[in-house]
């Protein structure tokens, strides 16, 4: 909503929609600002594809709500990096009309479930596309987590937090603490701890049904955050486990190749030489 491009932009493809027949409505906080009926944001899933206007941040909150449903995403790319959007401005009509044709490939990506226990009860659970990260919190010094793997024990991290990765998100806060890059075709689930208070602590990839349970070792508070928006607090004896969700999250994929497009342009420095195999 603050950018005026995407705005723009979100309403002139409502309109074109609406002259061909397509029955379109925007989310409440969009509504009057891009001239198009209101859906309840609840109701968003019930579209047969719902159509983002921004960057990663605004997919991945569309995602929360569509990917129970499995309603497909088109990601047009307004934002600031975008590794999981895949739409420039430009494409969309043609994404569009593949889609209404139904010619569209869909790329599902795997999402994770953060569950708190306390006092051995389920107490809270949420979802994430990209990640969820248990880190102290603000008023907390250094914590140590327990790491347990499908039962067994594999190693004890003295951090200021945990992130279980998504492949989509391994190029969000995982990159950003050294974690390794993986393709989003695969399902897997990346650990990798932030700010680790050794030199030889290494990111650890496990395969997509593992279950991972961390606990935390040492007095202090946490707290658990899924994609960065949804955060509850994790309390000295509570035990956070994630697994692969059993719902995905489905996108529009405009360029089969998009990954590897922007893995070699934005964050690897590549200079092409025109010798694509």
């Amino acid at each position: 909503m603050h950018r005026p491009d995407a705005i723009e932009a979100a309403g002139r493809v409502g309109k074109l929609l609406l002259s061909k027949g397509v029955d379109v409505f925007a989310e409440p906080d969009a509504a009057t600002a891009v001239g198009l009926p209101e859906v309840a944001i609840n109701d968003v899933c019930s579209a047969d594809l719902v159509v983002t206007f921004g960057g990663d941040g605004t997919l991945i909150r569309a995602a929360q709500y569509c990917s129970e449903s499995g309603t497909p995403i088109l990601g047009v790319y307004y934002g600031r990096f975008g590794f999981v959007t895949q739409c420039h401005p430009n494409e969309i009509g043609a994404a569009l009309s593949q889609f209404i044709d139904g010619k569209s490939h869909i790329d599902s990506r795997m999402m994770v479930e953060a569950q708190i226990h306390r006092d051995g009860k389920l107490v809270a659970t949420l979802s994430a596309l990209n990640e969820a990260v248990v880190q102290r919190a603000a008023t907390t010094r250094i914590l140590d987590f327990e790491v347990v793997i499908d039962g067994k024990f594999v190693t004890q991290y003295a951090a200021d937090g945990l992130i279980v990765s998504t492949p989509t998100g391994s190029t969000a806060y995982n990159l950003s603490a050294g974690g390794p890059i993986v393709d989003p075709k695969l399902d897997a689930l990346i650990l990798s701890a932030i700010t680790p208070h050794t030199l030889n602590t290494r990111s650890l990839v496990f395969g997509p049904d593992s279950v991972i349970d961390i606990r935390i070792e040492t007095r202090g508070d946490a707290v658990l955050s899924c994609d960065g928006s949804h955060r509850l607090a994790v309390l000295s004896g509570d035990k956070v486990r994630i697994v692969r969700q059993s719902v995905r999250t489905n996108l529009v994929c405009v360029d089969e190749h998009d990954f590897l497009t922007k893995l070699g342009d934005r964050l690897l420095g590549a200079r092409h030489t025109g010798a694509d195999a």
